[in-house]
This record gives structure tokens, sequence and C-alpha cells, in this order.
């Protein structure tokens, strides 16, 4: 239909859906499509010679919101986002019915929710209406994991769009039955992409680009595509997003005053909420130290009492150290599987990790993987944390393997001259407590000197947190300070590791968007 005989179209079916394998119209969660998403342009990459930087993302509905996702949550450096009547919202007609599907789940299970779409709500085109009818791999149900993923990442999509820099063009339907246009305008207006346009066609359905009027809505995204390739490749700089943009705004925010609520709720987790150890800990050390991240990496509740106990529970299970949780995870399978690939090709492994706090992802991978012969060279600014991972690494039989120094991480000339050079850099939960980027990139430059060419660094990052403002408000740091944190979108994250030399080639996230760990290549 686009009639641009000079581009390549590449397109795929989404797991349980068309010809993919997988359970019909499921997923374990949302974020596995959102990988999905990620693994199938890193496959036309590297089959095709295609690089992100040329190519336009274009999806439909459900597909819409995954690839804005993906767009957010990994940082693509692509020309360009095409959105079609994208599902930030989808029109249930039922009263109270996320609440409701929230409580079938909990109660009964896995389960599905089925399709109230008929073709003729969905295209004018009585041609297209047969064919929709006539089609077997559609599948008419939708598992309700999926749905109430779909609406919870929608509404973290919704509430952080200024993270989007990406040029990008929206196609609402004025008609549309199944998915609601104010939404798609809401996401419109606070996207901060430099090109952003937006085309709404009176009297269509939701299938857009399979309506009678079609040729019209081709011919517009025909036009934002060849444009794409007439303008430089990249959105601008995010260099500077400490000094001026989208999160700086949110850091300013929360660096003034707040709601009176939040002093309420401070003042129960003073007094209160002293009964659970993990509170009292982080009062004391900081809510960011070492020591509360080992406590949360724990997870057994303590406190006085029943009562400490249980609200040491609640403590543990908040969503933010749920989080920290799977990041400690998918930063061990990210090391595992990166020293596993370095001894496959008998490269020596030297691991430095920069700022270790209590170290344990470390240590506890290199136990794992005693048959490799793997060094370890752990640093960090705090006596404490160096103690406490002498005293651990001597519990695990690693002393011979591991040496453990004072350092400061960002520190570009001591980065620089460690010996041996390390062939594994990581950087864990470090950078995401600094608001500015020139000591960020200061960091990331000794890394850059330290490394061997062809090594890997393993660095992590926070575009996103539900809790910020609760954060900010209510917690304080390991200075006794208000832990008021300016988050890095991924793109800007990633642009800081580029530009100290390396390149990024994989990630992984958790499946509420907040933590994510990348691996990235020491560039020659």
């Amino acid at each position: 239909m686009l009639q641009l005989h000079d581009v390549a179209v590449f397109a795929w079916d989404a797991r349980g859906h068309g010809k993919s394998p997988g359970e019909r119209g499921s997923a374990k969660n949302l974020i596995d499509v959102v990988k999905d998403t990620d693994a199938f342009v890193r496959h036309i990459s590297e089959t095709a010679g295609i690089p992100a930087e040329n190519m336009v993302v274009l999806a439909h509905s459900v597909g819409a919101v995954t690839a804005v996702a993906w767009v957010h949550d990994f940082g693509p450096r692509i020309r360009g986002l095409i959105l079609g009547t994208p599902a930030f919202r989808v029109k249930l007609y039922i009263p109270f019915a996320i609440p409701l599907l929230r409580l079938k789940q909990k109660l009964f299970g896995p389960g599905y929710v089925k399709s109230y779409v008929k073709a003729a709500v969905l295209t004018h085109d009585p041609g297209q209406v047969k064919k929709y009818e006539a089609d077997p791999v559609i599948f008419r149900q939708i598992a309700v994991n999926v749905l109430l993923d779909l609406f919870d990442t929608s509404t973290r999509l919704l509430s952080d769009a200024g993270a989007i820099t990406v040029p990008t063009l929206i196609l609402g339907a004025g008609s549309d039955w199944v998915v609601k246009l104010p939404a798609q305008k809401q996401f419109f207006d606070q996207i901060s992409s430099p090109v952003k346009e937006m085309e709404v066609y009176p009297a269509t359905f939701h299938a857009i680009f399979q309506e009678k009027n079609r040729q019209q809505i081709i011919d517009r995204t025909r036009k934002f595509i060849i444009d794409r390739f007439h303008e430089p490749p990249l959105p601008p700089s995010l260099i500077n997003a400490d000094k001026s943009g989208y999160t700086k705004a949110e850091f300013e925010r929360l660096s003034g005053p707040g709601s009176p609520l939040y002093l309420v709720t401070k003042a129960s987790m003073k007094t209160l909420g002293q009964l659970s150890r993990g509170i009292r800990l982080g009062w004391r050390d900081g809510f960011d130290s070492g020591a509360t991240l080992d406590y949360v990496y724990a997870n057994r509740p303590q406190g006085l009492t029943p009562l400490g106990r249980w609200i040491d529970r609640c403590y543990l299970e908040s969503i933010g150290w749920r989080g920290i949780r799977q990041r400690k995870a998918n930063l061990e399978k990210l090391l595992r599987e990166t020293i596993q690939k370095l001894h496959a090709s008998d490269v020596p492994i030297h691991i430095i990790d920069i700022a270790m706090g209590g170290g344990r992802y470390v240590l506890e991978t290199l136990k794992q993987l005693q048959e490799i012969p793997a060094t370890a060279l752990l640093r960090d600014y705090k006596q404490i944390n160096i103690d406490a991972v002498t005293k651990l690494a001597g519990e695990l039989g690693l002393t011979d393997r591991v040496k453990i120094v004072q350092g400061d991480a960002f520190d570009r000339a001591s980065l620089a001259n460690v010996k041996p050079r390390p062939t594994i850099g990581i950087v864990s939960g470090l950078y995401e407590l600094f608001p500015a980027n020139e000591p960020v990139l200061n960091s990331l430059r000794g890394l850059a000197d330290a490394i061997e060419p062809g090594g890997w660094l393993i660095y992590t990052n926070q575009p996103w947190h539900p809790q910020v403002e609760f954060i900010a408000r209510v917690l304080t740091n390991r200075e006794g300070k208000p832990w008021i944190m300016r988050r890095r979108t991924q793109a800007e994250m990633d642009e800081l590791v580029r530009t100290a030399g390396f390149e990024k080639v994989g990630m992984d996230i958790d499946a509420w968007g907040i933590f994510t760990v990348s691996l990235a290549r020491r560039i020659a």
C-alpha cells in the first residue's frame, strides 16, 4: 500500500497471535512482548544489516502501545514512530471492568475475556469485513493478565509521555468503537518529540489501515516516512538533559514544597514505622544505602512485635523494592552469561565494580561459577561497605579471587589506572543517585579507559518510578538529606554510555518498567 519501493518492510506476529507460537491471545506479561519487539528489531539489524537509525516503526492498536513502551523503556535510536489508533484506553463498556477483572484474576487465576468486537465496527469496507470474518488465524479472546498489563502499561506511558523524543505521527479514528480518542490526544500533547503530528479522521472506525478511506491515511503515513528519511537521522542530543528538559523540570518540582499529606506519611514512618526493621535501617543508614539494599535483597520481614513484622512485610513488598530485587536477578543473569561468554572465548576474566555497595551480586555469581578462573576488584567509598563485603567474601571462600578497596567511582584517573585491566565493568544503582551528567560521563570515560577494547560494561538505569514523588517527599538518602532523584530516560543514559566509548548490545527490564540492566561493548 505504501508504494515505497526503496524501503524494506518487515512485519511480525506477536507471540500467541497469527503464525507465531505460544498460547493464543496470551503472554506471561506485556513486558515480554515489549522485549520481543526489541529482539525483532535487533534481528533485522543483524540479519539485514539495517541499523535502527534507518528504521521507522509503524504499529496499530495494542501493537502501538507495545511500540511506545519499547521506545520508552529501551530508548532505541529509530527515525520515526507511527501509531495507528493506539489502545491507551480500551472501551470495555462494563462499569468497573478493570477492578472486576483484577478481582477475577486474584480469585480464579488466569482466564480470558472474549472480544465483543465485530468486523462491522472495525471498518466500513465490506471487502475487508469479509476478509476479517474469514481469517482463520484471528483469535477473538485476550488473556485477562495481558488486558490488565495493557491498562497499567498505558497508564505509565500516559503519565511519562514526556520521555518520548522520537519523531511521532498519531493517526486517530473519529468513530472508534474500540479505543478512546482522548487518551491518544493526551499522549500527543505531552510527548517531548521535536517532530510530532496527529491526524484524526472523522467517521473512521478502529481498523484505520483497512478502512474505506484508507488511501488518504496511507498517503499521510507515506509522507511522514519520506520526511523522516529527508531529515537528520537522530533526535536531539540528551547529554544536557540534566540542565533543561522534561526530567529536569520534574527534579525541580520535587525539590520544591509538596503536599502536607507527605508530612503526615513521614511522621508515621518516623514513629510507628520504627517497629519495622527495614524502615528503621533506612532512617539510620539511608534508604539508598548498601545496607538497605542488602536487607531488601534478603526479603525476610523483621520487626518489633507482630505489627512491626507486618509493616516490614508491606515495606519489602512495595513496588520499588520488588523492582530492585528483580534488577539484582537480571544483573546476576547478565553477569553470569557475560562471564561464560568470555570463558568460552578463552579471554581472561577480570571484573571491576566501581560502587559495590553490599557487593552481593558479584560475590554470589563468582561463587556459582567457581570453576571459571575469574577475579574481581570491588570498590566503594564507604568503609562500612568495605568491611561488610570483606566479611562476605571470606564467608564465601573468595578472598583469594577478590580484591576490595576504597575508591571514588567518579575519579576518572583512578579508574583508568586499575590493574589488571578489566574485561567486565559493572556500575549498578549508582548513577541513578546523581542528577548531573558531567560526573556520570567522567565516570563512564574512566571505565572506558580501564576496560580492554572488546570488553563489556554492565550498567543499570531507572527510566521510570511510580513512587518518585513519595521517595522525594518522605525518604532520606545515605547523607540524611531528602532522596530526590532526577530520572534519566533510557535514551539519555544510553547516549552517555555511547559518548564514553561503548556500544549497547542488549537490555533487560522488570515487569513494571522501573529498572533496566544493559550490556554494552567497549569500542576499539
